[in-house]
């Protein structure tokens, strides 16, 4: 596993913090709770920055006197806006509500600022509307602004985390974070889901461009800085009309999970636990964060959002914590025992509010009631997390705030992407771009020459931008989705045409006149979550399309800067030998000028900026060198945490760089088209005779479909598709382009998918696969299937299948179509081409 030997000053310094805070405070808490004797001494009691309050604690238990158990419940829930409506907001009077990654006020991904206020205001004034529920006690609405307001269209996007880590600048991180509370602020919004405080030990994980660095310093020095961003600090005064609620995530052990696998077991010892992943929860807490998120992932075992040890002992009662502990999507529902719908074990565990982001609030709802009536949650431990909601309310100015369309930033115009944000988003572009290679000293480019820039991501916001970006996955984008932004393409080609040069825009590198250099942007597509998850290290395994272009140039004597998108260190050894020199420029953001301003130089050949960017993670030598282990004598990496070149410190790169990777020579690879959401380069379209409709958020209605996101094992890893009329309309899996599938076809694949049949079966139901015009094959299926409704069934087709009625397989558009009649509604997961089943396939034309 990664982390710095730097912490070893670390645990020091936290060592004499929790030594020199007030002894009272701390032998008081230790006699509150006889519990902590269990509890090892390295967990720090903490000195939090927002102190007990008499006042707050007085008007905490008048409210809490004076409320039903009705009422107590509705503040422990926690809907999502796609599953709720204002008037079930009047009715239960719910403490909080959310809006998913990709999930926008009327489902319109374009909605306006205005069209936030408008919710926030709506959801606002029913929850203090007493004349159904009796409760005056406001809502709060939580968001995960997690690199800027990043759910909404015009924000602006500050580079992800991994980006910002290897800035080394956590001043640039707090004002970051004052730009990120102000621009949700603007939208009627008064919590946001953030910090992402994992340090990540396997870069495998899908989620690791949401960590700062490997280093547990790094991590912990920055949660302070922008907790304090966000909330405020003792200097200024916390919870001003600028500041949103913090929450620091996720508790705890995430970034540790065996091979990265998100949501997965992290089997550390106690002591690596704190050490490696807790010092994010050291600084956050210390700066006053008032919520703290619940893991997804289990800790030997046993799943975080049921862990009354981890929660309540070590978190609230050890370190001092007394805001309140929300859960991750559903994840309640994940605990032994427990299901969407019911998990009394979780609040029994500490857990303070349920997020519970599906329909199934509305029985969660009444279970948990019943519970608290059976005594199965004992009374006391409601009236403790509904204490904790409260505190934080009162805190935070809840009860003295006006309603959100009448705050002052509400009120401010051009505050969501003001350029003065996007400036600081600029600076930090430009300060977390790490050279990796620069030789002959290529870089910096005098601008007044002819270029070529070349690869997907040169014109491409979100690209450059990765997931969690206006969508969840960031997928279905394009440049208009991000007004005001800058693509990479962009701001390099303003630079170049005021200094006379010439610039030429080619994605796949056709060039019309030879340029004197090309500059290509390539890298990963966007993800979040689990669809990141990988198995190794080695970019664009099986298809090295990217490489192939450097190659091209490479062959044509063109010098050739890689620009690299990603959101992790991946093994690009070839990249790196085909290139003349190659950036780091992980997930930039919206601000993708700002690699000019480090990158162009004027006439004298003197760039305006140098490389300042550091390494934060540690750069693989080959594709299965992770994790990484500091504490080895074998470490060796092809680049240090903490590498990066400058102009001002120049060296050579071999180009010789290992290429080879040792395999067993047999493996075949499944080959996903839908796996969580559609994986490049396939996309979700609905169609209708002429007319296609691409899935951009997680809802999608036609006059014909519905098609939205549901929940199977993990958030949002489904779709539930509904046929509304008796059109022709399709529901597919396409790609603008044709893919070769002819390797496995002749594999004897079989194309795989999981069907659900909601509450009845289809009359007809086929399957086809389309490869250009008059060219495809349609299957029907009902007689295939099983009758069992609301059951998850899997179904298998011999691609010979396909092939007999004249499927081109070198040029297939879409893999995966499906056709139904008005009344069908089915869920869908896991589609995918399996080498090697054709024989066992559900239908097989094997002979």
């Amino acid at each position: 596993m990664k982390f710095s030997l730097s912490y070893v000053a670390v645990s020091a310094a936290i060592l004499t913090l929790s030594a020199c805070s007030d002894n009272s405070s701390t032998q008081s808490r230790e006699q509150q709770n006889t519990n902590l004797t269990q509890v090892p001494d390295f967990w720090p009691v903490l000195d939090i920055a927002i102190k007990t309050d008499t006042g707050v604690e007085k008007k905490v238990a008048e409210l809490l006197a004076n409320m039903t158990l009705e009422q107590k419940v509705a503040q422990t829930i926690q809907p999502e806006i796609r599953d709720i409506t204002v008037e079930d907001m009047r009715q239960y009077g719910f403490g909080s509500f959310l809006n998913g990654g990709g999930s926008f006020p009327d489902s319109n991904k374009h909605a306006t600022p205005q069209d936030w206020i408008a919710l926030a205001q709506a959801m606002y004034l029913a929850s203090v509307d007493d004349s159904l529920d009796g409760s005056r006690i406001p809502t709060l609405w939580g968001t995960d602004a997690v690199h800027g307001h990043n759910n909404v269209i015009g924000a602006t996007l500050f580079p992800h985390n991994i980006g910002l880590g290897a800035m080394h600048n956590p001043a640039l991180i707090k004002e970051i974070a004052k730009v990120t509370a102000q621009e949700v602020m603007a939208t009627g919004i008064d919590w946001v889901f953030a910090p992402t405080v994992a340090t990540v030990q396997d870069d495998r994980w899908g989620r690791t461009y949401e960590s700062y660095s490997e280093d547990p310093a790094v991590i912990r020095q920055y949660s302070h800085a922008i907790v304090e961003g966000l909330q405020g600090d003792p200097e200024k005064g916390f919870f001003n009309d600028d500041n949103v609620i913090a929450t620091v995530k996720h508790f705890i052990g995430d970034g540790g999970t065996v091979k990265g696998d998100d949501q997965g077991d992290n089997v550390d010892t106690e002591q690596q636990l704190f050490e490696i992943h807790g010092q994010g929860y050291v600084g956050g807490l210390r700066a006053g964060a008032q919520s703290v998120m619940a893991s997804f992932n289990s800790w030997h075992g046993d799943k975080l959002h049921g862990n009354h040890y981890l929660l309540t002992q070590v978190l609230k009662e050890r370190m001092g914590f007394d805001g309140f502990v929300v859960g991750d999507w559903n994840g309640h529902g994940q605990v032994k025992g427990c299901s969407n719908e019911s998990c009394p074990q979780a609040m029994n565990a500490g857990l303070d509010i349920y997020m519970v982001a599906t329909p199934a609030w509305k029985p969660l709802y009444e279970n948990t009631l019943a519970q608290v009536k059976s005594g199965e949650i004992p009374l006391a431990r409601l009236d403790d997390a509904v204490s904790r909601i409260l505190r934080v309310k009162i805190r935070a100015g809840l009860f003295e705030k006006p309603a959100p369309a009448e705050r002052k930033y509400a009120n401010l115009q051009n505050v969501i992407g003001k350029d003065a944000h996007r400036a600081i988003a600029r600076q930090a572009v430009r300060e977390s771009l790490v050279l990796l290679k620069n030789n002959a000293q290529l870089l910096p480019l005098k601008a007044k020459q002819s270029f070529l820039l070349a690869g997907d991501g040169a014109d491409n916001i979100g690209k450059q931008s990765g997931g969690w970006s206006v969508t969840w996955q960031g997928t279905g984008n394009n440049n208009d989705d991000f007004p005001g932004g800058h693509s990479i393409y962009g701001g390099i080609k303003e630079r170049v045409l005021a200094a006379g040069g010439t610039i030429e825009l080619a994605a796949n590198g056709e060039y019309k006149n030879k340029p004197d250099v090309a500059i290509v942007v390539f890298g990963e597509e966007p993800y979040a979550e689990g669809n990141g998850d990988i198995d190794n290290l080695d970019y664009q395994r099986g298809n090295k399309r990217d490489l192939a272009l450097l190659k091209k140039l490479k062959a044509a004597g063109i010098p050739t800067v890689s620009i690299f998108l990603s959101g992790r260190p991946l093994w690009v050894n070839p990249e790196l030998n085909a290139s003349d020199a190659f950036i780091a420029a992980w997930l930039p953001g919206s601000e993708g000028q700002g690699i000019a301003d480090v990158i162009l130089a004027d006439e004298t050949g003197k760039a305006a900026f140098d490389f300042v960017g550091r390494l934060p993670f540690s750069w693989p030598v080959s594709p299965t060198q992770t994790p990484l282990n500091f504490n080895d004598d074998d470490y060796k990496p092809l680049f240090k945490l903490g590498y990066g070149l400058s102009y001002a410190t120049p060296a050579e790169l071999n180009n010789d760089l290992n290429e080879v990777i040792v395999t067993d020579g047999q493996a075949v690879y499944i080959r996903a088209i839908f796996d969580r959401s559609a994986i490049a380069p396939w996309f979700v379209a609905l169609l209708d005779g002429d007319k296609v409709d691409r899935m951009n958020s997680n809802t999608v209605q036609t006059d014909s479909l519905l098609v939205r996101t549901q929940d199977r094992r993990v958030q949002e890893d489904s779709l539930q598709i509904s046929w509304l009329n008796d059109s022709s309309a399709k529901f597919a899996m396409m790609n603008s382009f044709p893919e070769d599938l002819r390797a496995m076809h002749e594999s004897a694949a079989s194309l795989q998918f999981d069907l659900k049949f909601i509450d009845n079966l289809p009359e007809t139901l086929s399957i086809s696969m389309e490869c250009g015009e008059g060219c495809g094959a349609k299957i029907e299926l009902a007689a295939s299937l099983s009758t069992s409704v609301n059951e998850w069934q899997t179904i298998t087709v011999d691609l010979q299948c396909f092939a007999q009625q004249g499927v081109d397989f070198a040029n297939v558009f879409s893999p995966f179509i499906l056709e139904a009649k008005q009344g069908t509604t089915l869920g869908l997961s896991d589609v995918k081409i399996v080498p090697n089943t054709a024989k066992t396939a559900t239908l097989s034309c094997q002979d």
